[in-house]
């Protein structure tokens, strides 16, 4: 029975998709709404297989998990921030440095030969 309801909403998505295209001389808000019914028919249906039971079951602890986090306060965003900027800042100039060097002895290797 979840294979067949979950098919069926599958189906009611291809419906509103195909219903945006069939309404084509509709005005926008009217094909919209035609792949959100679509949509939201499908999630109720999902809703009743045990897949889509798992689902909410999972994001309502997710959610959940969210709430346990730790967040940085700004200060600690910013600080940390800075040192990436200075850190990427740093590294390019190094490189740059490096570039150049291999640069001005490819080009003395270069006359050399010549």
């Amino acid at each position: 029975m979840n294979k067949f309801k979950l098919v069926l909403a599958v189906v009611f998505i291809f419906a509103g998709v195909a219903g945006f295209f069939y309404l084509n001389e509709s005005a926008m808000v009217i094909r919209i709404l035609s792949i959100l019914v679509g949509i939201l028919s499908a999630v109720i249906i999902a809703k009743y297989t045990t897949q889509g039971q798992d689902f909410y079951t999972f994001c309502k602890e997710s959610s959940e998990e969210t709430k346990k986090v730790v967040w940085p306060s700004r200060k600690e965003s910013l600080q940390t921030s800075g040192v990436v900027f200075a850190f990427v800042v740093v590294m390019a100039i190094f490189l740059w440095l490096i570039d150049a060097a291999l640069m001005s002895l490819v080009k003395l290797m270069m006359n050399q030969d010549a």
